[in-house]
């Protein structure tokens, strides 16, 4: 086996785990915007419950009712709090994705231009091996004709 040949080998299976990584950091960006959505809606619903709270407070409410508000806007604080920690790690996972694929992405040109060089210069090989061979079927045939000699 051609030395081009062992090393298409390889980088076709360096491509192969750089498709992988790549589907990695799409996961990871997918998993991230659905996780950067639940945050959003959390501050939405936050948003809204406080207007609803602020529209009853003007017709009167208890301090039974005061309470209950402020016991559930802490707790719609906290998951919001842990939605953005959520948010901020699934953001680590993607950059460290992204790494991983540029990594891989480099590695593969790096071997395919290995690889180019390598077909390139078998190719030469080939090329002058052919011409010698031409050489010396033209000087065999000058030789027969009785042209070849001096």
């Amino acid at each position: 086996m051609k030395k081009s040949q062992r090393l298409k080998v390889i980088v076709d299976l360096n491509a192969r785990h750089e498709q992988d990584a790549l589907q990695a950091m799409g996961f990871s960006l997918k998993t991230l915007q659905e996780q950067q959505t639940q945050l959003e809606n959390l501050q939405n619903y936050r948003q809204e419950y406080l207007a609803k709270f602020a529209n009853r407070q003007q017709t009167g409410i208890s301090i039974n009712q005061l309470m209950e508000f402020r016991a559930f806007a802490d707790k719609l604080d906290q998951a919001i709090e842990g939605q953005r920690q959520v948010v901020v790690n699934h953001e680590q996972d993607v950059q460290r994705a992204r790494k991983q694929w540029e990594e891989a992405h480099q590695r593969t040109k790096s071997l395919q231009k290995v690889s180019d060089l390598a077909l390139v210069e078998e190719t030469k090989i080939e090329q002058k091996r052919e011409q010698a061979e031409q050489d010396d079927r033209a000087a065999r045939s000058g030789r027969k004709d009785g042209t070849g000699s001096a």
